[in-house]
C-alpha cells in the first residue's frame, strides 16, 4: 500500500511540473516522503 501511495505522489509531483501548477514547497515535501517510502521498501527487501 505504501508503494502505491508513493507512486501516486510522484505522478502528482510530475504533473505539477508539466502543468506548471505547484503548491509551493508542499508538493516537494510530498515527493521527499514518497522517495523515503520507496527507499525503505527497497532496503527492507
Amino acid at each position: 500500500m505504501l508503494e502505491t501511495i508513493a507512486v501516486v505522489l510522484i505522478i502528482l509531483w510530475l504533473l505539477g511540473f508539466v502543468t506548471s501548477y505547484t503548491m509551493g514547497g508542499f508538493i516537494h515535501i510530498l515527493l521527499v516522503i514518497a522517495v523515503v517510502m520507496i527507499l525503505l521498501r527497497v532496503i527492507r527487501r
